[in-house]
This record gives structure tokens, C-alpha cells and sequence, in this order.
């Protein structure tokens, strides 16, 4: 059984699912979900679900060799669910090609710090793009440069707003990120 720790900042709505996608798998599971925001969504969503879910501060991520000690011990893959900090070049490390993010554009378009959520589906509007879509990556020291494992798009109308274009992203990232990350798990071992 392959194990995945979430990390998460936000509402949670990928978490959730990743979880039910692997819920009830044979191949992988999801162990847990760690998040760096007290007050974020994921945790009443991880509760309703069963699925433990630690709070962990930045220093935690970025000074603690015990918490990458853990983390390596304890789980296969790291999955990046609307995780906002940079992760640190010790736990990239310890999981080398095991961290897998998805960010909300066709990378390199619309990538680097500062770069998520609304702020993606603004500047995708401002620039008037005709598509735009998802990117789930390895990730590397950089934001969003990691190699790129799979992308999927979506058409964009004059007409759609940054808020239409939220809701296609997250239908992208709905019906794709799970089965990316079930695939990359069995092919990698």
C-alpha cells in the first residue's frame, strides 16, 4: 500500500477528492493531511471524513529535521493540494520525484510566487487568454518549475469571468489530479 500524506492550505476541495478517489483502493491511501493554517476549511472536511489532519507551522516545514524524519518514515508521496509555501530543498531531498503539486494554468504561463488561486484566473482574464487549464508537476526547488507530468485545457470565452474560469479550472483539477497521482504512484512504486 502506498501511503500520501495532503499538504493543504485552504478549503480543502482537492483534499477531499483525493481521499474519496482512494478511498476505498487496494494500491494507495491517504494517510493524512498536514496544513500551515489554523482556520483553513480542510480541517472540518478532513473531520466530516475521517482523515487526521495536522496543523504545522512554517518553521515546522523549514527547521524541523524530526518533521522530514517523520515524514519520510511514515508516507510514500507527498501531494500538494492549494499548499502555498515553498517547500524546502531537505524535504525535496528525502521525497526525490515524490511531491507532486497542481497548479491552476498551463505552466510556465502564470507560475512563481504569488501565483495562485484567483490571482491565476485574474491575470488569465486581464491577458484575454483563449484557454488556459491545469498543470500537476513535480516540484523542485522553485515554484512551479518542476517537471511537468500532465496538463489538461479548457476554452475560455470573452465573455468568461475570472470566476467562470475558477469553475473550469477546478473541473480540470476534479476529473484529473486523483487519477495523475494514482498513476504516477503504481508507475513509480
Amino acid at each position: 500500500m502506498h501511503r500520501i500524506a495532503i499538504f493543504a492550505s485552504g478549503s480543502g476541495s482537492n483534499a477531499e477528492n483525493l481521499i474519496h478517489y482512494f478511498k476505498n483502493s487496494k494500491t494507495v491511501t491517504v494517510s493524512k493531511v498536514y496544513c500551515n493554517k489554523r482556520d483553513a476549511g480542510v480541517f472540518d472536511r478532513c473531520k466530516r471524513l475521517e482523515v487526521p489532519c495536522d496543523f504545522f507551522t512554517k518553521e515546522d516545514l523549514n527547521n524541523s529535521e524530526r518533521f522530514i524524519k517523520t515524514l519520510a518514515k511514515d508516507y510514500d508521496y507527498i501531494v500538494l493540494a492549494g499548499f502555498l509555501l515553498k517547500i524546502p530543498e531537505e524535504l525535496i531531498s528525502a521525497f526525490p520525484n515524490k511531491i507532486i503539486n497542481i497548479h491552476p494554468a498551463l505552466l510556465p504561463k502564470y507560475g512563481g510566487k504569488g501565483m495562485y488561486g484567483m490571482h491565476v484566473h485574474k491575470a488569465v482574464k486581464a491577458n484575454r487568454e483563449t484557454e488556459t487549464g491545469i498543470t500537476i508537476h513535480y516540484v523542485n526547488e522553485q515554484y512551479d518549475e518542476g517537471a511537468i507530468i500532465f496538463q489538461a485545457k479548457t476554452q475560455l470565452k470573452n465573455t468568461d469571468s475570472a470566476d467562470d474560469i475558477a469553475q473550469k479550472i477546478h473541473t480540470l483539477e476534479y476529473a484529473h489530479f486523483p487519477k495523475v497521482v494514482e498513476e504516477v504512484v503504481l508507475k513509480n512504486g
